[in-house]
């Protein structure tokens, strides 16, 4: 199976999910469209996935009673960047010494590679 879904399957994906949620609670279209506010033609093209506005998605998990998946869908943030307490260290600069040695450290790495791999 693909796990990448296109948006026409993702759309047909949640109006099954709708769908199969409405028949779980013993409801007919014509009272979940009267609950919602929205036509049951609106309904009946959000369950097919055939096309749909974000409003009447909505409107239609209210009176479901699943206003709570939209927290799932977009979870609100619990930790804000602000208030992270700011790195004390400076930043150091390279001076001579610390790059003479660093050159050091990388010649005498290279040396025991190439003695292990009989590179001369």
């Amino acid at each position: 199976m693909n796990a990448i879904q296109t948006d026409d399957e993702v759309e047909q994906s949640v109006g099954e999910k709708i769908r199969a949620l409405r028949l779980q609670r013993n409801l007919d279209q014509a009272t979940v469209a009267e609950r919602s506010g929205v036509s049951v033609r609106a309904l009946r093209s959000l369950e097919k996935g055939a096309g749909s506005t974000l409003r009447t998605l909505i409107m239609v998990m209210r009176a479901l009673g699943r206003e709570a998946w939209f927290e799932a869908v977009a979870p609100v943030a619990t930790i804000n960047p602000l208030n992270l307490p700011r790195r004390s260290n400076q930043r150091q600069r390279a001076t001579a010494t610390s790059v003479k040695r660093a050159q050091a450290e990388a010649k005498k790495l290279t040396f025991l590679a190439n003695r292990r791999t009989g590179v001369k």
